[in-house]
């Protein structure tokens, strides 16, 4: 059966293990769904160009795609920059833009995983306090979506989960992390990056989490992540046989 191809929108950046860690997850969407074609493309810095993409594939013969951001909220990329560089697409595309990847109950398991493998003992769920530290907007959605998953996640058994930015808002990862020491219950605490690939804001994330016990790795090509990009694409794809569940329904990881 024929299926869009999928186009995997990332940012981009200097660093090339950026570049890396997104190639990497692409390669575990395509592990994940045999025949589906996934390409993926870059606004910035790296290539090949979400343009240089599309023309390709138009040229190829290709008619319809589904494109999908690599992003976490909904701030200004999401907002701007990639509708203004699909409105620019060949006239023979058909596309469809998927939603960006959060909030989901996925990318909370992602985020435990990754906190499991940095050493956090599941069984201490409760006597810990957690900085969701995401890279940081200037756009309100996209921080008061980042503070609505902490709340959330509180609710999964966390002694306390508090957000922290990279960037553009407060709280900072460092003052997050000292804040969480005054919480009472809180006998440890771990830093857990909200971003998807290593540079300069994960850095930060990282220099900031000095004072932590605990601290996870980026999302990357975590498995809950591959599987959300292929949840999204069926998603737009085919709308009306897809569902989500709700934030709190998922349960968290043993």
């Amino acid at each position: 059966m024929y299926r869009p191809v999928l186009l995997v929108i990332a940012h981009g950046s200097r660093d090339p293990r950026h570049a890396a860690t997104v190639r990497a997850l692409v390669r575990r969407v395509r592990s994940l769904r045999p025949g589906l074609r996934v390409e993926v493309g870059f606004l910035d810095f790296d290539a090949p160009s979400v343009p240089a993409v599309l023309e390709r594939l138009a040229a190829e013969g290709v008619r319809d795609v589904v494109a999908l951001p690599l992003l976490l909220t909904r701030a200004f990329h999401a907002k701007a920059d990639i509708p203004a560089v699909l409105r620019e697409a060949p006239a023979a595309l058909r596309i469809r833009r998927a939603p960006v990847l959060g909030p989901s109950p996925l990318l909370l398991h992602a985020l435990e995983q990754r906190l499991y493998e940095a050493g956090l003992d599941p069984a201490d769920r409760s006597s810990t306090g957690v900085v969701l530290a995401s890279a940081g907007s200037s756009d309100p959605e996209a921080i008061a979506v980042i503070a609505e998953i902490a709340r959330e996640w509180r609710l999964t058994g966390w002694c306390a989960v508090r957000p922290a930015f990279a960037s553009a808002s407060l709280p900072r990862t460092e003052d997050a992390v000292r804040a969480l020491r005054a919480v009472p219950g809180v006998r440890q605490v771990a830093v857990a990056p909200y971003v998807l690939a290593p540079g300069f804001l994960p850095d930060r994330i990282a220099r900031g989490a000095a004072g932590a016990d605990v601290l996870a790795d980026v999302l990357g090509p975590a498995p809950a992540v591959a599987r959300l990009l292929v949840r999204r694409y069926d998603e737009t794809y085919a709308p009306d046989t897809c569902s989500v569940a709700p934030l709190a329904r998922i349960p968290a990881l043993a």
